[in-house]
């Protein structure tokens, strides 16, 4: 299923949040936290101003990026979960 956001939304595949600690424990999933970084899966075609001006997102497909923690609304892909949010809502942009 393709899944093309709208406006200046953004839809995100967090990468996997440790499971196992430095010292070998393992943590379970209801104790492990939201990973605050991501990979960028597709992006809308950006905001529309009042003046009939288009932004264009910051963000392409493929990028790394920083964001919170609770961000965005999560939603199910293909069996994989993601997250839809706002573009502004990106803290950042890992550079390579």
């Amino acid at each position: 299923m393709n899944v093309k956001p709208l406006f200046d939304l953004v839809i995100v595949r967090r990468e996997k949040s440790e499971e196992v600690t430095p010292g070998g424990l393992i943590i379970p999933p209801t104790a492990q936290k939201n990973s605050t970084v991501g990979y960028v899966v597709a992006v809308g075609p950006g905001r529309i101003l009042e003046n009939g001006l288009r932004v264009v997102p910051e963000v392409k497909v493929g990028d790394k990026i920083i964001i919170g923690e609770w961000s965005g609304q999560e939603i199910d892909i293909d069996g994989e979960k993601c997250l839809i949010m706002k573009e502004e809502l990106i803290n950042g942009v890992v550079e390579k």
